[in-house]
């Protein structure tokens, strides 16, 4: 990422109309929560860079031109939180970027990378930093901020999350978002809060977008976040997870017409021509 990209001017004009905030604008804890909802439901998760065989630009213009101008596109944690740090930082908030490991159904932290980014925002005033993300795509994502507090329980926009210990080799403590799934607690990422810089998530964005072992590269991973209900859409299948009750509803795409075609109706998305979807 060249100087002149991470100085790029930042519209947060244009973002919050993306986004559709008309609320405040205080770096205070209203304006952070309302900020971070806004965004979820407006921009969605998606991979169609990677499947593509290429690692998509974090150079912020291009992020701009992409998922504020584009509106009929998305990205993956590091777009969308590339993005969102722009803009908090322009509400005035303090941010720390950092990285984490996705451990969602492993037996041992230590065997995932660091491939996740996150974000740790300070409010002025508030002496507790808040764990933020916009680009974690799964059902169990943070919907709004929780403070960095360690055994409590915090419900978000109707999800359960907390924030939890774990055993670490180095010097700073590992924390562990656990979300509350299925009747029991899942843990989802693990992190430290050491801060990461732009070159650091330049080297793990190709990484995870070009690597052929690299699941975002070998298959269709699309989600949407509605007031009523997560959709993903899984390489050939679409599941949807009602916010009220939990229902799970699944369906299969027969064919690459029927995917284009729900990723435009339902979540959003024009697929690139000459891009491939089903695998």
């Amino acid at each position: 990422m060249s100087d002149s990209a991470r100085t790029a001017p930042f519209s947060l004009d244009a973002y919050l109309e993306r986004i559709g905030w008309e609320g405040g604008r205080r770096p205070d804890a209203a304006t952070l929560r309302g900020v971070q909802l806004a965004h979820l439901r407006a921009v969605p998760f998606e991979n169609l860079d990677a499947l593509g065989g290429r690692a998509p630009s974090l150079d912020l213009s291009d992020l701009t031109a992409k998922l504020v101008q584009g509106r009929r596109r998305g990205g993956y944690c590091y777009e969308h939180n590339t993005l969102f740090a722009a803009a908090l930082e322009a509400l005035g908030v303090r941010v720390t970027r950092l990285t984490a490991r996705v451990v969602v159904g492993a037996d041992r932290f230590e065997d995932r990378p660091r491939t996740h980014m996150a974000l740790l925002a300070e409010l002025p005033g508030d002496p507790r930093p808040h764990l933020v993300d916009v680009g974690f795509g799964a059902v169990g994502s943070l919907l709004e901020p929780v403070p960095l507090i360690v055994d409590t329980e915090f419900h978000d926009a109707g999800r359960r999350h907390r924030l939890v210990h774990a055993p670490g080799r180095g010097p700073l403590a590992t924390w562990v978002l656990q979300a509350y799934l299925a009747g029991g607690w899942e843990a989802q990422y693990a992190f430290t809060v050491e801060p990461f810089e732009p070159p650091d998530y330049e080297v793990i964005n190709w990484h995870v977008a070009t690597n052929p072992r690299s699941p975002f590269a070998r298959r269709l991973y699309v989600q949407r976040l509605t007031p009523d209900a997560h959709l993903l859409l899984d390489g050939d299948h679409v599941t949807v997870t009602r916010t009220d009750d939990g229902t799970v509803t699944e369906r299969k795409l027969p064919d690459e017409t029927e995917a284009r075609r729900a990723l435009a109706d339902e979540f959003g998305i024009d697929a690139p021509e000459g891009l491939t979807l089903l695998r």
